[in-house]
């Protein structure tokens, strides 16, 4: 299968995305309030990159829709996640700030390739 730059570019950003996330999670020290905050960013923030993967090989139209509308879900599970670890570990504001960022201009990417494939359906 032949990928565009886009395709290559997005592809990257969202393993190294999963990767940042990894090592945000493994540089706070575990604690009672945190442990399943980590645990479900963990999960979370690396889904994203594995399920544009899944939909980069999706076996039709609709279900590389369905699999881009589950890398935006996962997107916006991660931002609250970030916002909870930035609570409740203040030392990790700055950088869970950045991958907020990040998270969000994913969410424009992947709601902008829904809505062309809404408008291509229509027509």
């Amino acid at each position: 299968m032949d990928y565009t730059e886009k395709t290559i570019i997005l592809l990257k950003r969202t393993s190294k995305f999963g990767e940042n996330i990894i090592e945000l999670c493994a540089g706070v020290k575990p604690n009672f309030i945190n442990r399943p905050i980590i645990n479900q960013l963990v999960r979370s923030g690396t889904n994203i990159g594995a399920n544009y993967c899944e939909a980069v090989n999706a076996s039709s139209k609709r279900d590389f829709r369905n699999r881009i509308f589950i890398c935006k879900k996962e997107v916006q599970e991660t931002k609250h996640w970030l916002q909870m670890l930035s609570k409740s570990n203040a030392d990790v504001k700055d950088k869970a700030r950045m991958l907020w960022r990040e998270c969000h201009e994913f969410v424009m990417i992947f709601q902008s390739t829904i809505n062309t494939l809404n408008k291509k359906t229509k027509q």
